[in-house]
């Protein structure tokens, strides 16, 4: 998945100096002048990491930083300053900033930091909406004991592979996580890297470490993340992106815990245990060739599969509840529509469409023009009174009533549309005809 990089400067060589740096690393990054613009910027496009400098022509930069994470409490900022001192850095810390950098910032330094600072974002969200799933008690009994009960199996077993298969956006790296948390490997770390991000050479070097001189600015040997784990967990995100050139490696690492380091001739035991995690079928990538059939059943010991929130709608509107920022609130259209969509983008789109509902709203109650979902197509040939019914006309209005509302599962505003009608009209019309379901 590509990441999103927002830069607030009023140094217009600065700016433009990162967006186009983040770019050559495969960001979709954007430049704001001034808080303002920042701030809204954030609400359109939700990025996944914002650099922030703190003398801005119209805020002082704590102040945007404190807007930009109220708007998104999961936002990372890393803050850029060219007047560091002990103070500032205090506060910014305190409002929430995942770094804070001295200008002129050593750009390889800044790279690692967006990284780490997008990566714990990313975290949080999950952490944030599944602990909130927990709070509320909103997860569907037939679902939850089967995915809880696989993640207990999967901490009881510490050395399986474990294998991760669900959409953009459902929490496989919060799963992940818990595995680690709930197991024996504990107290060991749990590593982390995206199979997309990078290229094959790199994707060696990170994983496997290297020796120095075993490529072009290799001045020095580097430990990979096998090493680094140590007893803990490495977690390899996107598997069904990993090149074909190290897929062999990998499998080695899963049948013989051994591995060398890229250009070197010593062989190194692994003993971390290997979690990864695909959006994609990996039994679609093994017979379209482009992923070993071997180590796809090595890595398929345990399957755990995460169910896209289309399929988890009763606990929608719940989840967005839990979202609101203080002082928010969602009118009856508004929850009727969150719970009609489709959710393509799962947690994190109903998550950004509610924070910038918010925004939108200026405090006012949220309407579905705030939430910029699409609306369901009005039908060709709505609900309609035969002419020829010997019923009377008060009984097939309220028989309508009961066709649309079974029609549209429930859901009122649907049903008006259906009927052809104002929703308040249908209200209206509840009230006098008592309908099941209603």
């Amino acid at each position: 998945m590509t990441l999103s990089l927002l830069v607030i400067d009023d140094d217009e060589t600065v700016r433009s100096t990162l967006v186009e740096f983040f770019e050559t690393f495969g960001f979709t990054a954007r430049g704001a002048s001034t808080a303002t613009e920042g701030r809204r910027l954030a609400a359109e496009h939700a990025p996944d990491v914002v650099l922030l400098d703190l003398r801005l022509p119209d805020a002082d930069g704590v102040r945007a930083l404190e807007a930009l994470r109220a708007d998104d409490p999961d936002l990372a900022v890393i803050v850029l300053t060219g007047y560091a001192d002990v103070r500032t850095a205090v506060a910014a810390m305190q409002h929430g900033a995942a770094d804070l950098l001295e200008k002129p910032v050593d750009l390889e330094l800044l790279a690692a930091a967006v990284t780490r600072a997008a990566e714990r974002g990313r975290l949080r969200q999950e952490v944030a909406v599944l602990r909130a799933q927990g709070r509320t008690q909103a997860t569907p009994p037939a679902m939850a004991p089967t995915v809880s009960d696989l993640i207990d199996l999967a901490a009881r077993n510490p050395d399986a592979p474990i294998l991760l298969q669900g959409e953009t956006g459902t929490g496989k790296g919060y799963i992940a996580r818990q595995i680690h948390d709930r197991s024996v490997r504990n107290l060991s770390p749990f590593v982390e890297i995206n199979c997309a991000s990078l290229s094959a050479t790199f994707f060696e070097s990170e994983l496997f470490g290297h020796e120095r001189g075993a490529f072009t600015d290799a001045r020095q040997a580097k430990r990979g993340l096998l090493e680094v784990a140590g007893e803990g967990t490495v977690f390899l995100d996107e598997i069904a992106e990993l090149s074909a050139e190290v897929q062999p490696r990998l499998l080695k690492v899963l049948e013989e815990r051994t591995f060398r380091r890229l250009g070197g001739t010593t062989m190194l035991r692994s003993s971390a245990r290997v979690v990864v995690a695909t959006h994609q079928s990996l039994a679609d990538a093994v017979a379209e060739k482009r992923f070993r059939a071997d180590l796809y059943y090595r890595l398929q010991v345990l399957t755990i599969t995460l169910p896209p929130l289309r399929e988890r709608r009763d606990e929608i509107l719940t989840m967005a509840l839990a979202m609101l920022p203080k002082g928010s609130s969602l009118t009856n259209e508004a929850e009727d529509a969150l719970a009609t969509y489709r959710w393509p983008g799962n947690i994190r789109e109903l998550k950004n469409t509610i924070w910038r509902a918010a925004i939108l709203a200026e405090g006012r109650p949220i309407e579905p023009t705030h939430l910029g979902l699409p609306v369901p197509p009005t039908p060709t040939h709505p609900v309609r009174v035969v002419p020829n019914d010997p019923r009377t006309l008060e009984q097939a209005e309220h028989q309508a009533i009961r066709e649309a509302l079974a029609a549209s599962g429930g859901n009122r505003t649907h049903a008006a549309r259906l009927l052809g009608i104002a929703r308040s009209t249908l209200l209206e019309k509840l009230k006098r005809y008592p309908t099941d379901g209603a």
